[in-house]
């Protein structure tokens, strides 16, 4: 008597390959993909520049409280010079673009998501929306860090040190000085994202990352000690804590986008789905 329970009919082709979309495009179409982002996010940068151009004066007023306030504290002129007279147009100019970079962070973040996101997997796609708060969180996070906490610290003791000479502090000096911590550590906070890249491509893994992680420790301190203008190790661990925590997030985030883990759930996702 022939069988009459009817055997599960074997999934199709189409819905084996939706689990993953890889790009099947050639080496000079990823060329062109990355070309056309390129053209689009210079093309957002410049519209941003424009548009933050009309609050360049505020920001250089706010770039310049942390060592007005630290020349008054000691007594003196807080006003600050400059030595040539393209100095002040160059700094507007300087100021303008990084300004404009970051409101167009979001959409440059996006362009790079976009070019990526066709080797992923279709559900991970769904991390676009975090992908981008996270990035723009943590970097605005480095800034401010460096903005309210290293940066008025640092100046205070460095205008202290040189308390029997009278300061004369030109402008473009102190924006490079003022920029350089600020956008490093801005950056230095964006390492859970540069990580979670090398994790996604498989360069780096979890297990590396923990097996490192006493390095990486030591790396976050000396760094510390460089920013801090104190040689206490309370302010060092200030410093380096938020570092070391991040590390610490990054290790969670490889461990979610590594190709081992995420083959390892996709293969879970398909026997749940046989069953």
């Amino acid at each position: 008597m022939p069988d009459l329970v009817a055997e599960p009919e074997p999934p199709h082709p189409q819905e084996e390959q939706e689990e993953r979309q890889m790009g099947s495009m050639s080496l000079l179409q990823h060329l062109e993909e990355l070309r056309r982002r390129i053209l689009y996010s210079l093309a957002a940068v410049a519209i941003c520049v424009a548009a933050g151009w009309y609050k360049v004066d505020e920001i250089i007023g706010r770039m310049e409280a942390p060592i007005q306030q630290a020349l008054k504290n000691h007594g003196f002129d807080p006003h600050l010079v400059y030595l040539n007279p393209t100095d002040t147009f160059n700094i507007k100019l300087k100021i303008g673009l990084i300004v404009g970079i970051f409101i167009a962070c979001p959409f440059l973040l996006y362009q790079v998501w976009g070019f990526i996101s066709p080797g992923l997997y279709r559900h991970e796609k769904r991390f676009l929306l975090p992908f981008l708060i996270l990035s723009v969180g943590l970097f605005v996070s480095g800034g401010f860090f460096g903005y309210r906490i290293v940066f008025p610290v640092a100046m205070d003791f460095l205008i202290g040190q040189g308390a029997d000479l009278r300061p004369n502090i030109a402008i473009d000096q102190y924006t490079n000085l003022f920029l350089t911590i600020i956008l490093g550590l801005a950056i230095i906070f964006e390492l859970p994202i540069v990580l979670g890249f090398a994790g996604s491509m498989g360069v780096v893994s979890p297990k590396f990352l923990f097996k490192h992680i006493r390095g990486a420790c030591l790396f976050f301190f000396v760094f510390a000690a460089i920013l801090t203008p104190t040689t206490d190790i309370m302010n060092m661990t200030i410093y380096a804590a938020p570092m070391i925590m991040l590390y610490l997030l990054s290790i969670g985030i490889v461990w979610l986008v590594h190709p081992k883990q995420r083959r390892k759930r996709a293969e879970k996702r398909k026997e749940q789905g046989l069953q």
